[in-house]
């Protein structure tokens, strides 16, 4: 009977209400394990989970990933398809550093130094699980089944032995390597990023910029006219750049000669364009020498001030006139090698002047920048000054601005198998397809090589030892076991392969059998996410046959930024490892924006907090609007009134249609075990009805088997309409 199955059928719908009761009887009897061990041994269906950190509060976004996970992997267990459902943890890097730096009111390394880097460690790994139950909680009330009782976790040995097996492979390829480049610099984390990590924290700013005067030696009352939007780095001018295909002027303003790009001339002076004097091309000024707005620093010996030709001059802004400071621009430090320029950096890593410049010695160089354009202006150097708009590199975690700075780094050689990178990224089927030649092609066939070593302190530490009497002799080790074998000093039990534990632990050079002593960086955080496949299971160290059956991964999904995070760093490791695709699908899906279009923000007062949400609408809603609002990859509006529509249209539709059913079928005793009709018997409407059914189910299994879930989504209310 209809009433047997339905007594607790309530009369009004409290969907929150019936959730909660629905997970309840979930937990209880164990439904996840028992829905994974049905499948257990059939065709496999392969899940990466790509790591949250659980040391913030889930938000919106959060949620959004874990729903389209979660439909994705429902369907294919349905399917009758073994499902991997492991749940990783992203513990190490700046994000964590950063919140215990807060807690702490630590406000640079100097000060982490002075607390001691054994507290701030463990500091570190305690904050990561400090919100790990909001998250398991958050995780279960949208219905995401993930196994969160067995994670891999990115901090633990097993898991670093695996990333050290990584690095030593990429070691003995040659392909890891140590070099001075002008990398993009947080003064705020005093680190280096790589360039994908720079690619996700640009934003447009109105900085200054300065067109200032260099009187030219031996022309009397002519000057150079010289254009930057950095006017700190003025004061580490070595000389300026031209270039020789180019036309040049000299040109009479208010009573002086000024000489710029004859291409210039317009966008500078507009119709009030002044008479040309003279006329030279690029080459002719070369060698030329001028006066440099300062003179603090010591040149070294070397010659400086005066014209070089480059080819990275360009007539799209400015004066065709570069101005070259060697140890703040990759250009510059390039054609300062190639010239044998003078290395002016009197910035310190903190990004601010030393004691070289007297007037703005300690401030933080971007700030210093009104007081050097008004000492330009008093010593008649400046010819104009304005705002410039255009897009700027913060950083990725704590929003400072980043500097190009001169230093050395380590770095993976990836620009060594770019090729393979690309065919990579042929494999893959993009959704959407526009990624594979856009967002990621672009960002492949411009790759650079991956630096990534970081000055910091809770991270996955490079395995490198370095012999203490010739540099050139170098040892890496790709697990615990194997540093035992060449350690001088391996302590007792088991040890914590973090800072600063190892680097108490010195070995013995296998060259000259001098002392060795680790290089004291950490890894970049988005190597450990990228390590995932292999690094969940420990492998190669075990788990062998294991990880073959796992790899690559049929699924994965995050947000957009993730493809110069994430998805870049499985596929840069992947494409090394095994020359083939880490994962086969991947869905980039959009942010989640509020109802009037703008960016959730705490400042804005906008932010919708998913626990709200829940209680008030119940997560089906908020799963529903996620798959049927609009494809995922497509930025999402959420708002209240939404999830309001989406149970007044859908929710409630649903159950007065089936409220409506039980009602008459429980009057009339229907029982459908007992009132089977053959089929020759049913009357038109019914064979409608099973024909749409069924047809309902080939549209749907065709969408989902495609990954298509908004399509899928909107069929199902076509079916309930109808």
């Amino acid at each position: 009977m209809v009433s047997d199955m339905f007594e607790k059928m309530p009369k009004k719908p409290d969907f929150p209400g019936q959730e909660k009761e629905v997970l309840a009887f979930w937990e209880k009897n164990d439904i996840m394990k028992k829905s994974m061990e049905r499948n257990k041994g059939k065709e496999r269906f392969v899940f990466y989970e790509g790591p949250p950190t659980a040391n913030g509060m889930p938000h919106v976004g959060h949620v959004l990933t874990r729903v389209i996970k979660d439909v994705i992997l429902r369907y294919r267990s349905m399917c009758g398809m073994d499902v991997l459902r492991k749940a990783g943890w992203d513990t190490h890097g700046l994000p964590v550093e950063i919140q215990v730096e807060k807690e702490l009111g630590l406000k640079d390394k100097g000060e982490i130094e002075k607390y001691g880097v054994a507290e701030f460690v463990n500091k570190c790994r305690e904050s990561v699980f400090k919100y790990e139950g909001e998250w398991r909680k958050m995780t279960a009330r949208v219905g995401f089944w993930c196994d969160l009782d067995d994670p891999y976790i990115t901090c633990t040995n097993n898991y670093i032995e695996s990333v050290w097996w990584i690095l030593k492979s990429f070691w003995e390829k040659n392909l890891l390597y140590k070099g001075h480049k002008i990398m993009p610099h947080c003064p705020r984390c005093d680190t280096a990023l790589s360039s994908h990590e720079v690619a996700q924290g640009y934003q447009d700013v109105d900085d200054p910029s300065v067109f200032i005067k260099c009187p030219v030696k031996g022309m009397k009352n002519t000057s150079f006219l010289v254009w930057t939007t950095t006017p700190w780095t003025l004061i580490s001018n070595v000389a300026l750049a031209m270039s020789e295909r180019f036309d040049y002027v000299k040109v009479e303003v208010d009573g002086e000669y000024l000489i710029l790009a004859e291409g210039r001339l317009a966008a500078l002076f507009g119709e009030n364009r002044p008479d040309v004097v003279e006329r030279f091309r690029g080459g002719d000024l070369a060698g030329m020498q001028y006066e440099p707005p300062f003179h603090f620093c010591d040149l070294d010996g070397k010659d400086a001030f005066y014209v070089i030709l480059a080819d990275f001059v360009s007539l799209d802004d400015g004066t065709g006139i570069v101005h070259i400071a060697p140890a703040f621009g990759e250009d510059d430090y390039r054609i300062g090698l190639e010239y044998d320029l003078p290395f002016l950096q009197p910035v310190d890593l903190n990004g601010k002047f030393t004691k070289e410049v007297t007037p703005w010695h300690g401030q933080f160089i971007k700030d210093a920048d009104p007081a050097i354009i008004e000492d330009l202006k008093e010593r008649n150097v400046l010819f104009r000054s304005e705002l410039y708009t255009h897009s700027y590199p913060f950083c990725w975690r704590c929003k400072s601005p980043l500097i190009y700075y001169g230093r050395s780094s380590w770095f993976i050689k990836t620009t060594a198998y770019k090729n393979t990178l690309l065919d990579v990224n042929e494999e893959i089927n993009w959704i959407p397809e526009h990624i594979r030649k856009g967002r990621m092609g672009d960002f492949l066939e411009n790759n650079i090589d991956w630096a990534v070593s970081r000055d910091r302190y809770w991270g996955t530490p490079l395995n490198l030892w370095i012999c203490e009497k010739d540099e050139a002799h170098i040892l890496s080790v790709d697990s615990a076991a194997e540093l035992k074998e060449h350690a001088l000093d391996f302590p007792d039990g088991e040890l914590d392969l973090h800072k600063p534990w190892i680097d108490d632990v010195h070995c013995k050079c296998p060259q000259c059998g001098a002392r060795m002593t680790r290089t004291p960086e950490v890894i970049d955080c988005w190597l450990d996410s990228g390590a995932m496949p292999y690094a969940q299971w420990h492998y190669p160290h075990e788990n062998k046959e294991l990880f073959e059956s796992v790899f690559p991964a049929d699924f994965i999904t995050e947000a957009v930024d993730q493809t110069r995070g994430w998805f870049y760093s499985l596929m840069a490791l992947g494409a090394f490892l095994f020359e083939r695709a880490p994962f086969k699908n991947c869905i980039v899906m959009g942010h989640v924006l509020d109802g009037e279009g703008r960016k959730m923000s705490k400042s804005i007062g906008n932010v919708v907090e998913p626990q709200d949400a829940f209680e008030k609408f119940g997560a089906d809603a908020f799963r529903w609007l996620f798959y049927r609002e609009n494809n995922p990859w497509i930025p999402t509006r959420f708002s209240d009134e939404q999830l309001q529509e989406i149970i007044k249209n859908y929710f409630l539709n649903l159950w007065n249609t089936y409220s409506f059913f039980t009602i008459y079928a429980d009057i009339d005793g229907f029982n459908p075990a007992e009132h089977s009709v053959p089929r020759e018997d049913l009357q038109m409407i019914d064979r409608w009805v099973l024909s749409r059914v069924n047809s309902c189910i080939k549209e749907i299994r065709g969408c989902m088997n495609d990954y298509d879930i908004t399509p899928a989504s909107r069929t199902m209310e076509v079916l309930l309409d109808d």
